[in-house]
């Protein structure tokens, strides 16, 4: 977990941030956009899932930090936040774990991947003089 949702964040943005920068300068927009995809995790802990708050938290302060750092050289930098999504993320956790969220999500109607995907959509089509920092997407019965 902390490969994937860490070291990997920190290897793609290395290799992806200079290209940004000089995108940046030279699209007609004025501006390159690079969006990280966080969780609900990232906003509230739960037990059982430390290490995986651990990440979504890691993710949402690097982002906001690296929001600041580039944001003078025509980058904006966002982070979504996704609620429970209809994915096979479950399927990847301990036997109590899964079945404590199963019973949580039991009646509720789950996120599709293409929501999230809209919401990314949402982010890079705005004007160049737009930046939205931080979206929060949640099912609407999702309370956590």
């Amino acid at each position: 977990m902390l490969e994937a949702n860490v070291q990997g964040l920190l290897y793609i943005t290395h290799a992806a941030l200079p290209h940004l920068l000089r995108a940046g300068e030279d699209l007609p927009r004025g501006v390159a956009d690079l969006v990280n995809i966080s969780s609900t995790a990232g906003r509230v802990a739960r037990p059982g899932t430390a290490v995986y708050n651990l990440t979504k938290f890691g993710v949402n302060g690097f982002t906001e930090a690296l929001r600041q750092e580039v944001m003078q050289k025509h980058v904006r930098v966002s982070v979504v936040e996704p609620g429970t999504v209809d994915t096979e993320l479950s399927t990847h956790l301990r036997d109590g774990v899964r079945q404590a969220i199963e019973r949580q999500i039991q009646g509720v109607e789950l996120l599709r991947p293409e929501d999230i995907a809209d919401t990314v959509s949402y982010i890079l089509t705005r004007d160049g003089r737009v930046a939205v920092n931080e979206v929060l997407v949640r099912a609407s019965q999702q309370t956590w």
